[in-house]
């Protein structure tokens, strides 16, 4: 994707919302255009991509390309759809100030910030301007030859993952940090996650669950054929590399299983911090922990109390995290109420 240079919104000028929506389902395009509605009520300019703008068909809005210049200038990218719709509209936003925010209509949806029944409260904040913007670390990729020449790169926000080409055949890979061999053994394949990412892949591989606002990178196996393959946690700085013998599987990079790319035989795999973070803007003070527990519907109540309920369903079944109550903090993840922060 063309990289643009970043535009900072200014609360004084005109200010712009980008919709990017999973048109498949009715129910979605319906809460989209009831919100772009609102938005526009409130003054503000809202904005749809090229192909989706006809399944929308939100009368008065503005249509923009279906890439990183779309973005440009907006204040707020709002997500209606699940992870999957996320991490696409997280490419549309990256080379911009504009900050993400979901609504989950998937299932899990760990990424967004809001469900459907709080769509009303999401939008006064952001007619208000009272939200906050995480800053999530993201990582970059480059594929090298056996020369040791950069041949193809790519980024991602939650995971890129180096994979076998052929599902008959182990892959052998050789595992180093910052330029030093640590490790050599066969898999299906090695995992590099972000804090975001690791409730996602990473996660369904073994590798811990981190929250998000901790500084590093994981190197998670997946099925690997030895005894120390155990996930590992690194510095944010660190360079991790896998390298792919050039007798062995042919390998290929999986990027947020959006965008792949072929490893050359005897290639590798550098894996690094990417410069610019992902900005998320959150509305609700709610903790990551009570978004773990409510998204895998974790037991919060005492063991002893736990017996006289069914383990592992004590929380309510209303999928509004906010209204639940089991949890009570501070929700101090970021301070309140500054809208965009603008030193990305």
């Amino acid at each position: 994707m063309t990289e643009v240079s970043p535009t900072v919104w200014a609360p004084s000028g005109n200010r712009h919302v980008l919709l990017a929506v999973h048109t498949g389902r009715q129910d979605i395009v319906e809460l989209a255009r009831s919100s772009a509605v609102r938005l526009a009520k409130g003054g503000i300019t809202v904005r749809l991509l090229e192909d989706e703008a006809e399944a929308l068909g939100i009368e008065g809005a503005q249509v923009v390309p279906a890439d990183a210049e779309g973005a440009r200038g907006a204040e707020i990218v709002m997500v209606f759809g699940g992870d999957g719709t996320f991490l696409r509209a997280a490419e549309l936003a990256r080379y911009s100030n504009a900050a993400l925010m979901g609504v989950n209509l998937g299932r899990v949806g760990f990424l967004a910030e809001t469900e459907p029944e709080a769509v009303e409260e999401t939008l006064t904040a952001i007619e208000r301007c009272e939200y906050s913007v995480e800053k999530r670390l993201a990582i970059e990729v480059d594929v090298l030859d056996a020369t040791g020449a950069v041949v193809g790169g790519t980024w991602a926000l939650n995971e890129a993952s180096v994979e076998k080409s052929e599902r008959s055949r182990v892959l052998d890979v050789v595992v180093a940090i910052d330029g030093r061999p640590l490790t050599s053994f066969g898999c299906d394949g090695v995992l590099f996650a972000t804090p975001t990412g690791s409730t996602a892949y990473a996660f369904s591989a073994g590798g811990p669950v981190v929250w998000p606002d901790v500084e590093a990178m994981l190197v998670v196996p997946s099925n690997a054929h030895a005894l120390f393959s155990r996930p590992l946690v690194t510095s944010p700085d660190s360079v991790l590399t896998v390298a792919i013998p050039a007798d062995g599987n042919r390998a290929r990079v999986s990027a947020d299983g959006r965008r792949a790319l072929e490893v050359p035989e005897g290639g590798r795999v550098d894996v690094r911090r990417a410069a610019r973070p992902v900005r998320i803007a959150r509305v609700h003070a709610t903790t990551f922990g009570d978004r773990l527990v409510a998204k895998f519907g974790l037991p919060v109540r005492g063991f002893r109390d736990a017996r006289r309920h069914d383990p592992g369903h004590e929380m309510s079944h209303d999928r509004n995290v906010l209204t639940r109550g089991y949890v009570r903090g501070d929700g101090g993840e970021e301070g309140r109420g500054g809208g965009t922060d603008d030193d990305a």
